[in-house]
């Protein structure tokens, strides 16, 4: 009794089972789901009309892979920039409230934050980036 040493398994904590059955069911599912499709889809058969780009009806002109401006790239590549400024202003409008409540002070780095925000807005004013003529 005093000189065994065993190695004693123990099932994993109970609260991520639930974890691992949702796991194992989105995996097997998935495979189940492909399998199925590669199975008992059909087999499209090519040729030159099932390859053309289709535009509503209309017969499409020109080549189908054209090359966008880079204006368009730095117009989108802005809206995220600015866009994503929403992400932090929302909850830190919505929580300034309790802030302020418990004696935080919020106000000022909101505000430096807005106030980059705004030099970089008139950064690609001047710059041009918005204008489209150019």
């Amino acid at each position: 009794m005093g000189g065994e040493n065993r190695l004693i398994l123990r099932m994993p904590d109970a609260e991520y089972f639930p974890i691992l059955v949702q796991v194992i069911l989105g995996v097997s599912l998935a495979a189940v789901i492909l399998t199925a499709s590669h199975l008992l889809g059909q087999r499209a058969q090519k040729n030159r009309i099932k390859d053309t780009a289709y535009e509503c009806g209309i017969p499409s002109e020109g080549q189908p892979r054209t090359r966008f401006s880079v204006k368009f790239y730095v117009t989108a590549m802005l809206f995220i920039l600015f866009d994503i400024e929403v992400v932090f202003l929302i909850p830190w409008s919505l929580s300034f409230r309790d802030f302020v409540s418990a004696g935080i002070p919020i106000l000022l780095p909101g505000l430096f934050f807005l106030g980059v925000l705004v030099l970089g807005l008139f950064y690609e004013v001047r710059k041009g980036s918005l204008d489209w003529e150019k």
